[in-house]
This record gives structure tokens, C-alpha cells and sequence, in this order.
């Protein structure tokens, strides 16, 4: 601005109206905490100044309820039964060395970005990319998309464990056994039970009642339509005030699940087989650790385990202080989400290890009656067995060393025997994931615990908390930009987004549904979601500039972040990500659209491929996810739309002004100050404030000020104050 300019002086108590170039030509220090422009909220409101914002905006009442919020929100189901089923499939403990490399390069990285935007811009996922680049405004949206997809299954996976918490208050557990079917005076087990299992049976029979194909929706399940309604009321009620509700929230359901984690961890490595499935877990195979599908699924579970995209970052750190060191809680959150992940991992393969001691035992068992029947019948001789053995107390080993001589003497027909290896090997090693890792395997080991239905009663439980931390990030991430835009009650909009939500969610409920979660789990997040990330890289790295945005952070934090994050944001992360998009839609197009179907008369799962009209459901879910890139794009492009600046209501404070401003050429200066810019906007209306003394003006303003720069028009977020007091 031209160096003559004067700052004109005002008799104290005066209320006077200021633009940009006034507050710029302030001579004199100001103390940030004592000197602020007016709010728009009345003057003698009680609001602490630390936890309300100038403009109105909430704020966590404290830093620990911020990170468990955070905690809550990134440590989900997903560390339970997901990153166990890696480890096992993908290396042992060779899979936590990829994992840790792409969290550094990828994860830690991307999500201490998002921190960072939603702390400096403090707004939603809208609201943000509208004020970074309004052509890339349909981010936000996309990531809204994504929230509500995800959002619709999730919770039914809740109402599940909510029907399993209940039903655990019986003993004996009421999947412990098959049912007995009365046929007259004859009683019989039921069939489909007594060819798979009792716990595999409740799971598809009892609780789910599925039907054979996703062609036959079989009805409503009543029992699972009013789990999903008792669990959409809980969320409800958990985020009906927003972070003031959540956050109380977050207390319980962040720190529980760990507790239980820590009880099954003690119990459990006092089971027997637990160190089996322990040491079987941490066994490393280094030459599966070399494939490129162990790295694509570690990079993929990184990216989903820290909820990057999904706009619930964004929305909990948009209500955090300016100055809040969201570098820490980025490497903090991370490390406890990685530990978490080990945590459980140890908790499932201790628990696995005892259900497969159990089952290997009673496999012996089995098989050593059929061969006493054959020895009895004459079929086997005496003279193969070694004269130590005792039938009665048969041991693993044993029973290994007569099946080795049986299959030498009966090489031909041994095959006609039926007699089984029972290795504790082939048992650790079938791998289980998802919901047939918790409401089968885990479900059945617990079985076989003294004192079962504490134990059910716990986990399912746990299960609850876990869910309903990640549902309460996922609705902040679609309520908040919602209210960020449209001037709302957060209780009605709620309210209002509950009851759809549990509307859509009839469809998985049906007694087809599970099918639908899965179909919805496969293409609703993966590649929309990988691609709204990417995006949001470009957007800061290379659309408004590292360097730029390396120099909000330092104004932000009080210090520079190293230059690990430049060269990540910059050029790895993307790379990273661009691989992934590639590898993923190689997977989606090689591997045919299909589900897991479960065919009752065979009481076994089967492969089957989606009818025409569910496929192109798949990819419809996809499209409509993407959609709002191109079209925010386009309209923005060509003036459909205007550039959401006037949805971005802010709150200046004099020392928040950016550094950079005296790199402009003086023309530029003066024209950004008056805001005179060459497309011809109009400067912005003139605004009361309260004189720097701190005497306050005699009324509030009638609006807050409304920012419109982006860097996608020439302008940058950065050359407007940050809007910290929003």
C-alpha cells in the first residue's frame, strides 16, 4: 500500500466503519488477544473467547476431547477385523513392515493436510475446497457423497451388533449349539446347522435370514430393522449438538473399546493355543512381503484406516483454535491408530490360535473314533498301530505319526478312509475377514470361554463403541458443511438426516441386504474416495502451492514444518496415490463384479456374479460418487455457478493479515487492499468494528464478512486473513 497513508485518528467510543486499507494501516502493535473487529453475536454474550469463535462457531472444550474424537473417528471396525486379515494373508509380520513405510509417505502426510485445512480455513469439506479452488469446489461435495454411502451401511453393521449384544445375555450362548428340529416323537439336528456350524448358522439363518441370491430381497428382517432404527436413534442422540454432544461422546466410546482390547489381550494369552496363533501372526514371510498386491492393499487400509477424504477430519479440526499444533495431533492420532491396529491384531490371532488348538483337538478326536471303527471292522490292521498310543489320550502328534503310516500302507485307498490331517497349521491359516471374522470366528471362540456371555456381552459391546465413533465422524462430516452453507438448526437437520438415513438403510435390511453391504463396502468408497484425496493433494500442493501453504502452516503453528512434508505433498504422495487409482481400476476391471451368496440347501457360501441390473448398480454408486467433479467444474468454468465465496462468512482479526503481502507490486497491493481486482467484483460493503482500544461499538454487525478469494482465480486464501476466528 502506498507508504503515505495515514491512519485517521477517532475520539474513543466512536463506531466507525473501516475497510481492508484501514485495518492495514495500523501503525501501532496490537496485543491478538485484546483487539479483534466486532461479531456478529451480542455484546454481552457469556460465550468464553476460548471456546467460541467471534463468528459464533463451537469449539471443543478441550484438547483431549478434540484427539479422542479424532481417535474415535480413525480407530473403527475396520482395525479390528480388517488389519488382522492383512497380517494373515499378506506375511505375518512382514505386512507391518509395508504398512508403516506407505503411513509415513502416504498417510501421515495427507492427513496432517487435512488437519491443517480445516484448522486454518474452519469450515467443512465444502466450504474448504470452495475457498482453496472453487472450480475444484465438487470436492467437497464428492467427499459429502462418499460420507452418506458409507454412512447408510455402516450403521447397519451397529444394528447387527446390537441384536449380537443382546442376545448375549443368555447362557448358554444362544449360537453355542445347533437347534434341535422336532419331526413327531423323532428329534433331529437341524440340517443346515449340522452342515456348517452353530455359530456360522445363527449368523446366516437367525439373525440375517438370508436369502440365496441378491435377486430374491426376501422382505424386511423386522429383528435387523429394529436393530438399525435403535441404532440410528443412538447416533442421533450422540451428535444432536453437534461437537458439544459428540464430544461428551467420544469420552466413553474411545476409551472403552481399549479397555475391552486390553481384557481380551490378558485373557486371552492365558488360553491354550493362544502363543500359536500369536507366534503364527508375527512369523514373517518375506518373499510374500515383495508382491505388489501386498503394498496396494497395505497403501489401500492406510488410506481408509485414518478416514482421509471422508471430511470428518476436516469437520473436527475446522473447530479447533488457529494456533492448535495439528502437526502433533497428525503424527499423534496416527501412532495411536497403528498401535491400535497391532493391539487388536494380537487380541484376534491369541483368540483364533485357542479356536484353533479347540478345533484341531476335536479333529483328532474325530478321526481317531473312525479308525478304531476300521481297526474293529477289520479294514485297518493292528500292526500299524505303535503299541505307546492310547486312543483314549490321543495326541496331535500321534495321531500325525498313524495317519503317515496309514497313507504308506494304504496308499490306494486312502482316499476312500475319509480320515482327515487335522495340522494346526491349515487351521491358523484360514483366513477370515469382516463380518465372518467377528459374528463367526470370534463369535464361536468365545464359546468355549468360561463364563461365555461376559465375554460376548464385551465384545459385542466394544463393537458398538467402535462403530459409533467412526458414525459420529461421519456424520460431522455431513452435517457440517451442510450448516457451513445453509443457515440450519444442527438438532432439525439431524434429526432430518437420521430419519433418511434409516429410510435408505431398509434396503439392508432385507433379508437380501447383506448382500447390498457388500456391494456398497466394494464400489461406494474405494476408487471415489482414492480419487477425492488425490484431488485434494493437487489442490494444495500444485494449484495454490506448497510453498504458499508451507507459509500459512508457519503462521499458524509458530513454526516451520520440515521439508519431509514439502517433497511428500509435492511429489510422492501423489505418485502414491495415481499407483493406487491405476492399480485399483486394473482390480475393478479384471475382477468380475460378484458376491458371496450363501446357499442355505448347501449350508456353504458360493460365488456368484451380480445380475445385469445390480451391476450397473456397482458402477452407478461409483458415477454418482465422481459426479460432482466434473460438474462443480464445469459450471464454475463457464459461470453457471457462482464461486461459494458468499457461503464463506468470516471474521477478521488485525494480526492474522498474510506475510506475503509485500510481495506484491504496488499497483497489486493497492488493488487487493480496496479490492478493486480486474474482473471488475465489487468491493466488499463496509462493516462497523470496534476501535483497537478495545471500546466496544454500539451495536453488532448484521452480517459477518464474506471472503472470495481462490487460488483458482487469481487470488489465494492466503492474501485474505485466515478466517481463524470463524
Amino acid at each position: 500500500m502506498p507508504k503515505s497513508s495515514k491512519v485517521t485518528q477517532r475520539a474513543p467510543g466512536d463506531v466507525v466503519t473501516a475497510s481492508v486499507a484501514d485495518l492495514l494501516a495500523h501503525e501501532q502493535p496490537l496485543d491478538y488477544k485484546s483487539s479483534s473487529l466486532s461479531v456478529s453475536g451480542p455484546t454481552g454474550s457469556k460465550v468464553r473467547e476460548d471456546s467460541l469463535e467471534n463468528d459464533g462457531r463451537p469449539a471443543w472444550n478441550s484438547k483431549l476431547e478434540y484427539i479422542l474424537a479424532q481417535v474415535g473417528f480413525s480407530v473403527g471396525l475396520g482395525n479390528v477385523w480388517r488389519f488382522p486379515y492383512l497380517c494373515q494373508k499378506n506375511g505375518g509380520g512382514a505386512y507391518l513392515v509395508p504398512y508403516f513405510i506407505l503411513l509415513i509417505l502416504i498417510g501421515i502426510p495427507l492427513f496432517f493436510l487435512e488437519l491443517a485445512v480445516g484448522q486454518k480455513i474452519r469450515r467443512g469439506s465444502i466450504g474448504v475446497w470452495n475457498y482453496v479452488c472453487p472450480r475444484l469446489g465438487g470436492i467437497g461435495v464428492s467427499s459429502l457423497m462418499v460420507c452418506g454411502f458409507v454412512g447408510l451401511y455402516y450403521n447397519v453393521i451397529i444394528g447387527w451388533s446390537i441384536f449380537y449384544f443382546f442376545q448375549s445375555f443368555q447362557s448358554p450362548l444362544p449360537w453355542s449349539s445347533c437347534p434341535i428340529r422336532r419331526n413327531g416323537s423323532q428329534a433331529i439336528v437341524e440340517p443346515e446347522c449340522d452342515k456348517s456350524s452353530a455359530t456360522t448358522f445363527f449368523w446366516y439363518r437367525e439373525t440375517l435370514n438370508i436369502t440365496s441370491t441378491i435377486a430374491d430381497s426376501g422382505g424386511l428382517n423386522w429383528k435387523m430393522t429394529m436393530s438399525l432404527l435403535a441404532a440410528w436413534f443412538i447416533v442421533c442422540l450422540a451428535v444432536i449438538k453437534g461437537i458439544q454432544s459428540s464430544g461428551k461422546v467420544m469420552y466413553f466410546s474411545s476409551l472403552f473399546p481399549y479397555v475391552v482390547l486390553f481384557c481380551f489381550l490378558v485373557r486371552g494369552v492365558f488360553l491354550r493355543g493362544a502363543v500359536d496363533g500369536i507366534a503364527h501372526m508375527f512369523t514373517p514371510k518375506l518373499e510374500i512381503m515383495l508382491e505388489p498386491q501386498v503394498w496396494r492393499e497395505a497403501a489401500t487400509q492406510v488410506f481408509f484406516a485414518l478416514g482421509l477424504g471422508f471430511g470428518g477430519v476436516i469437520a473436527f479440526s475446522s473447530y479447533n483454535k488457529s494456533d492448535n499444533n495439528c502437526h502433533f495431533d497428525a503424527v499423534l492420532v496416527s501412532i495411536i491408530n497403528f498401535i491400535t491396529s497391532i493391539l487388536a491384531t494380537l487380541v484376534v490371532f491369541a483368540v483364533l490360535g485357542f479356536k484353533a488348538n479347540v478345533l484341531n483337538e476335536k479333529c483328532v478326536v474325530e478321526n481317531a473314533e473312525r479308525i478304531v471303527g476300521y481297526l474293529d471292522s477289520g479294514v485297518l490292521s493292528h500292526d500299524l498301530i505303535p503299541p505307546h498310543v492310547n486312543f483314549s489320550h490321543l495326541s496331535t502328534e500321534d495321531y500325525a505319526q498313524i495317519l503317515t503310516v496309514i497313507k504308506v500302507v494304504k496308499e490306494s485307498s486312502f482316499r476312500q478312509l475319509g480320515l482327515q490331517s487335522c495340522v494346526l497349521e491349515d487351521e491358523l491359516n484360514k483366513a477370515v475377514q469382516g463380518t465372518g471374522l467377528a459374528f463367526i470366528a470370534f463369535t464361536e471362540a468365545m464359546t468355549h470361554f468360561p463364563a461365555a456371555p461376559f465375554w460376548s456381552v464385551m465384545f459385542f459391546f466394544m463393537l458398538i463403541n467402535l462403530g459409533l465413533g467412526s458414525m459420529i465422524g461421519t456424520m460431522t462430516g455431513i452435517t457440517t458443511p451442510i450448516l457451513d452453507t445453509f443457515k440450519i438448526r444442527k438438532e432439525v437437520l439431524t434429526v432430518v438426516c437420521c430419519m433418511i438415513a434409516f429410510l435408505c438403510g431398509l434396503l439392508f435390511v432385507q433379508r437380501s441386504g447383506n448382500y447390498f453391504v457388500t456391494m456398497f463396502d466394494d464400489y461406494s468408497a474405494g476408487l471415489p474416495l482414492t480419487i477425492v484425496v488425490i484431488l485434494e493433494n493437487v489442490s494444495v500442493a500444485w494449484i495454490y502451492g506448497t510453498k504458499r501453504f508451507m507459509q500459512d502452516l508457519e503462521d499458524m503453528l509458530g513454526f516451520r514444518p520440515h521439508r519431509f512434508y514439502f517433497y511428500m505433498w509435492k511429489y510422492v504422495s501423489p505418485i502414491c496415490l495415481l499407483i493406487l487409482i491405476f492399480t485399483t481400476i486394473i482390480e475393478m476391471t479384471v475382477s468380475p463384479p460378484g458376491y458371496n451368496a450363501w446357499i442355505q440347501e448347501l449350508a456353504e457360501e458360493r460365488f456368484q456374479s451380480y445380475p445385469p441390473w445390480a451391476t450397473m448398480m456397482c458402477f452407478a454408486l461409483v458415477i454418482v460418487a465422481m459426479l460432482p467433479l466434473p460438474t462443480v467444474f464445469i459450471a464454475r468454468h463457464f459461470n453457471l455457478l457462482s464461486d461459494g465465496s458468499n457461503k464463506l462468512s468470516v471474521s477478521y482479526r488485525k494480526g492474522c493479515m498474510m506475510k506475503d503481502m509485500s510481495n506484491l507490486e504496488e499497483q497489486d497491493e493497492t488493488r487487493f487492499i480496496l479490492n478493486k481486482n480486474l474482473t471488475g467484483s465489487p468491493s466488499p460493503p463496509q462493516r462497523p468494528y470496534r476501535p483497537p482500544c478495545g471500546l466496544a461499538a454500539e451495536k453488532p454487525p448484521a452480517d459477518p464478512n464474506l471472503l472470495s478469494p481462490s487460488s483458482c482465480y487469481q487470488t489465494s486464501y492466503q492474501n485474505a486473513t485466515s478466517p481463524e476466528s470463524d
